[in-house]
């Protein structure tokens, strides 16, 4: 394949960029993007500036693998997602957990059946998954056939499931490590490999929870010590494909706890976003009663094209339009909405004032709303003067992004509250975890079950809050109402800025942290904090339990006094920079106003003062 590349025009490519294509060509164990590479290669080297320009970004340095893994878009070359890549990527991991189980510290572990096997003897065992985007179920296979070929024990899922099957399946199997292959949500472009650590590896609070430093540093040192894949055996067979019993015990999990007796009277419509996590989240809501469930057709089976929508982001505007339309149709009382891979889950309800009179909950809502469940199901009802929680008590935990209602919920409670750097895997690794959540649709409400975010069982716990709802007189939205007259109303709203350059990123964080916004929404800024240097989070009155620290992170925090909080930081899987409004209205008794007047007032003040803080937001960024 190398003797295809002929000499390049001088100035058309840099040395260093000729250098590494022939490199990579040479090893590269795909023909499609030998082919593709070689194909830019000869349009670079007949004058074509475009190509030039793409083959340089390829090759400018090595899709770095952190705390998310792997992500980015398909293609050929050291910069992109490809089979070369995930190869070391599976090397790295492999030689990672054989000297982590080789180290003496971590001895024994658990077969399938629970019987007790010897650390000394027990080869690494690595769970594997994939979606099925494009090149999903090669990279799974490879995976499969390198750490066969070290030695492990590699067991691959049989067909393409949901992200939270895959978590379930680190833990329910004692695994040392799992990996999925997704890139969740993002564009159709993009692959990606995330990575969970269990099994006699991680053996505390974060077992069976995605890597998190300094587990992504040890793992990349062996990924970079990797000089070419034909150093990286492979074997050709032995690896285990798992059949159908480990998604029949995640689905038995899920619906473990009896369902509300009204849950078979909703009528609820689903999206799959063109994803994976269609059966699987139809077979969860029938197992826990729903019977009346329709599905949105053209987007229920798995095209890595997703040809209906821009993103395939419940998030983002458009995407559950055609939910929306099916809803509408058929008078549904809900609509669940979850991304390609399932361990997000978006929910819509009937609401006269929004536009086609059905309105998406923010995060932030759903987040609440399962938090008081998850709270009332350990408390029972919320107290006026609930005492400071115990030591020990069950922990609700969401990211310093998310709305600070969480915190409200667990002091009503008496439970403790903790906030957590953005992602889940901060937040399922959490001491005594009850609940977590994150405002991008996650939410792990079994985290006994699944120590991550996830979709399906988010949608699960939703149908019976609903129906508990219904049960009570009132619905989603009603419930809403109820806690903003208990907490005082929590608002938030997103500000998101997508740049092709991300040099202007890191330009605009430089920017606020040397000089900030002085004010917001025409209130003074109080507080500003570097979260480089990271957070001390304050429990002056001892309801929260206790003072914490959260380790630093990339982002800049900005308080008023008047219940305004502002957090701005880089996306982590997009080139996106993020602002995350959230404020606090509180309203009091009012005797003389009707519920509804008073909850609307509030409802109304908030949404002003969130646009007025987003101009301003938008002002200090500047992009």
């Amino acid at each position: 394949m190398a003797s295809g590349l002929g000499p390049v025009d001088d100035g058309a490519l840099p040395d260093w960029v000729v250098s590494r294509v022939r490199a990579w060509v040479r090893d590269d164990p795909d023909e499609a993007t030998v082919a593709e590479v070689t194909a830019l290669f000869h349009a670079a080297e007949q004058g074509d500036p475009a190509a030039a320009a793409e083959l340089t970004d390829r090759f400018s340095g090595t899709l770095q693998f952190g705390t998310a893994g792997l992500r980015g878009a398909i293609g050929g070359g050291s910069n992109r997602m490809n089979r070369a890549v995930v190869i070391r990527a599976a090397a790295g991991l492999t030689t990672y957990l054989l000297e982590a189980l080789a180290d003496g510290e971590h001895d024994g572990g658990h077969e399938p059946d629970g019987e007790p096997t010897s650390g000394a003897t027990r080869p690494p065992r690595v769970v594997i998954g994939y979606d099925a985007r494009h090149y999903s179920r090669v990279f799974a296979r490879d995976t499969a056939a390198v750490v066969t070929a070290a030695g492990g024990e590699a067991l691959l899922l049989r067909q393409e499931w949901p992200t939270p099957v895959l978590a379930f399946a680190v833990r329910h199997l004692d695994a040392d490590a799992g990996v999925m292959v997704t890139a969740s949500h993002n564009p159709a472009a993009d692959n990606g490999y995330k990575v969970y650590l269990g099994g006699r590896v991680v053996t505390d609070s974060g077992q069976g929870a995605q890597i998190v430093p300094p587990y992504d540093a040890a793992i990349a040192a062996h990924i970079a010590a990797i000089k070419q894949i034909a150093d990286v055996p492979r074997a050709e067979d032995g690896w285990t494909v798992l059949d159908d019993d480990v998604h029949r015990a995640y689905l038995d999990a899920l619906t473990a706890r009896p369902a509300h007796p009204g849950v078979g009277s909703l009528r609820v419509v689903t999206t799959a976003m063109h994803g994976v996590g269609g059966p699987t989240l139809t077979s969860a809501l029938v197992a826990a009663g729903v019977t009346d469930l329709h599905t949105v057709g053209a987007q229920a089976d798995p095209d890595p094209t997703f040809p209906t929508v821009a993103f395939p982001n419940p998030e983002e505007a458009g995407a559950m339009d055609l939910a929306f339309a099916l809803a509408r149709e058929l008078d549904a009382d809900l609509v669940i909405a979850v991304d390609p891979d399932a361990d997000r889950c978006a929910v819509a309800v009937p609401d006269p004032a929004a536009e086609g009179g059905w309105r998406r909950l923010t995060g932030d809502e759903t987040g609440a709303l399962l938090g008081e469940a998850a709270a009332g199901a350990l408390t029972g009802p919320a107290l006026p003067d609930a005492p400071p929680p115990a030591a020990d008590s069950p922990v609700l935990a969401c990211s310093i992004v998310s709305s600070r209602h969480l915190e409200a919920i667990a002091r009503a409670h008496g439970l403790r509250h903790r906030a957590t750097l953005t992602g889940f895997k901060w937040i399922s690794r959490v001491p005594d975890l009850a609940f977590g959540y994150e405002e991008a649709l996650g939410y792990c409400v079994a985290p006994d079950v699944v120590r991550d975010k996830d979709g399906v069982s988010a949608a699960v716990a939703v149908v019976n809050l609903l129906a508990q709802a219904k049960a009570d007189g009132t619905d989603l939205r009603g419930v809403l109402d109820a806690l903003a007259r208990r907490d005082g109303l929590f608002a938030s709203a997103p500000v998101t800025v997508r740049v092709e350059d991300l040099a202007l990123i890191a330009e605009t964080m430089t920017r606020l942290r040397t000089a900030p916004p002085a004010t917001l929404g025409g209130s003074a800024v109080t507080r500003v904090v570097d979260l480089a240097d990271g957070l001390d989070v304050p429990d002056p009155d001892g309801r929260t339990g206790g003072a914490y620290r959260v380790p630093p992170t990339d982002g800049v925090w900005l308080e008023t006094g008047d219940g305004v909080r502002v957090v701005v930081r880089p996306s982590g899987t997009e080139p996106k920079l993020k602002a995350y409004l959230d404020v606090h209205v509180p309203i009091g008794d009012a005797p003389t106003l009707a519920h509804g007047d008073v909850v609307t007032s509030a409802r109304s003040l908030a949404a002003r003062r969130l646009a007025a803080i987003g101009a301003d937001v938008r002002a200090a960024v500047g992009l």
